[in-house]
């Protein structure tokens, strides 16, 4: 069972949006950025609705960071669509906006190398996870994954999914940060319960840790 948003409260927000992106109206926005836990006003283009795994998101030019940033559209919590209208730049293509990352986060390309176990091997073989993947298999039946991908943010929790039938080779930061949340998980189980501070990140809206 995948996990899924209910917008049934949020068709209005997705209505509006959507009118917005098709006759070129610059929105204003209050946005919640969740790992902020606080609410920004922004103003938006908006070029395109996307939906990915199971959440719908605006991907638009904001007038703030002037930068096209992505936005989860059930934490858009005022819309107002402004009588400014607004150009999409040719040059745009979300295909290649939202190609080289591995889910929504954006960041620096990145250089990455996984070995997997045999055991795993067959089902990451069967799919196409990344547009730039390449599968090199190993004389074990294990398998290494390299690709090009924007951040590390999402594909480390993918790695992470494969629990000890997965091992980072390259970059060595990424290893350095599996390895860390690792250990903080394994001393979980031997310590009570507490909340700990991390690096502020956010999935869409804000950039991971330069974002803000």
């Amino acid at each position: 069972m995948k996990p899924y948003k209910d917008y049934g409260k949020f068709k209005e927000i997705l209505k509006q949006v959507n009118d917005a992106a098709i006759n070129r109206k610059s929105i204003e926005i209050v946005y919640y950025t969740m790992s902020r836990r606080k609410e920004s006003r922004r103003k938006v283009n908006p070029y395109r609705i996307w939906f990915f795994n199971g959440t719908f998101y605006l991907i638009g030019l904001c007038h703030m960071r002037n930068e096209v940033r992505i936005f989860a559209l059930d934490r858009i919590k005022m819309l107002h669509q402004t009588k400014e209208t607004f150009e999409v730049p040719e040059d745009f293509s979300l295909e290649n906006f939202t190609g080289p990352s591995f889910g929504v986060y954006q960041g620096e390309g990145t250089h990455i190398k996984i070995w997997f176990h045999p055991d795993v091997a067959g089902y990451i073989k069967e799919k196409i996870w990344h547009e730039s993947q390449k599968i090199h298999p190993q004389d074990d039946g294990s398998i290494i994954f390299e690709a090009e991908v924007a951040g590390t943010d999402e594909i480390r929790f993918w790695i992470m999914t494969w629990g000890s039938k997965a091992v980072v080779l390259e970059p060595e930061s990424l290893r350095e940060e599996i390895r860390t949340e690792a250990e903080t998980m394994a001393n979980r189980y031997g310590a009570p319960i507490v909340a700990e501070e991390s690096p502020p990140y956010d999935r869409v809206g804000e950039r991971p840790l330069r974002r803000g």
